[in-house]
């Protein structure tokens, strides 16, 4: 196995679960990445590379996500419009922000918030349909800003994506549908990952002869993540979400725990 090979199966694996429930994908790819190399023999990653192809691999698993979503007609162009724009700035600010703020108290409150969400992506949805009507979506417009602005910003402080956060918030607290939160959800983190995309780009983060994998990868499997996704129960998309979430949450928790031990 090579290092190629490595960033081919991680790319295969999160742009799968892009398309099929609207995230990331650096869920799983950046585990994937920092351990997989050093157990096989091979020398680790960086963590510089890791976070460059991981956004990367963000980045083209959204774009294509919702280009792909858009065709189901499940990317609404008004929660794009409400929530892109402050999870964009908001994330900036967090950055900046940050540096007031001790690190340890912004992953336990994301922690906390990531465990929660685990729990909100279960809770119905008045009007949820495996096929809703995005002509006739409503929501209040007040709830869709706050909710991602208090993402974007919590996110951009703790150096996290937040987009598998901003799901159950958009079924839950915002009673969007769970197929148009999925597939609006990947436009919104579109324009969000763009932002980090570029700042690696001109801070020389990227390492652009391992982007070849993540590209050839990245793009088919979500298109077939996609595609599955319109097969798949809304209500078994949400179980998945719900333990990946879970497990997301137990991750960061398990880095907390280190950073005391």
């Amino acid at each position: 196995m090579t290092i190629f090979s490595i960033i081919g199966l991680a790319s295969l694996i999160s742009g799968f679960l892009s398309g099929l429930l609207g995230i990331g994908g650096g869920i799983v790819m950046a585990p994937i990445l920092i351990f997989l190399p050093a157990w096989v023999g091979l020398q680790p990653l960086s963590m510089k590379v890791v976070a460059g192809l991981t956004i990367i691999q963000g980045l083209v698993g959204c774009l294509f996500g919702a280009l792909y979503h858009k065709k189901f007609n499940f990317v609404s162009g008004r929660l794009f419009r409400y929530m892109g724009l402050p999870i964009f700035l908001l994330s900036f600010l967090g950055g900046y922000v940050s540096q007031f703020v001790s690190n340890s108290l912004l992953l336990i409150l994301f922690a906390a918030l990531a465990l929660a969400a685990a729990v909100l992506i279960l809770v119905p949805v008045k009007g949820d349909s495996e096929n809703p009507d995005i002509s006739t979506l409503e929501f209040r417009r007040s709830r869709a800003v706050m909710a991602s602005a208090g993402v974007g910003l919590l996110g951009g402080m703790v150096g996290q994506g937040g987009s598998f956060i901003l799901i159950p918030l958009m079924t839950s607290y915002v009673q969007i549908p769970t197929r148009i939160a999925i597939g609006s959800n990947l436009a919104i983190v579109t324009l969000a990952t763009s932002a980090g995309f570029l700042g690696k780009v001109l801070g020389g983060q990227i390492e652009w002869l391992y982007t070849i994998p993540v590209l050839v990868s990245t793009i088919p499997a979500t298109l077939v993540g996609s595609l599955v996704s319109t097969r798949v129960s809304f209500v078994y998309l949400k179980r998945i979400l719900a333990v990946l979430i879970a497990i997301a949450a137990l991750r960061i928790w398990y880095s907390i725990l280190l950073s005391y031990s």
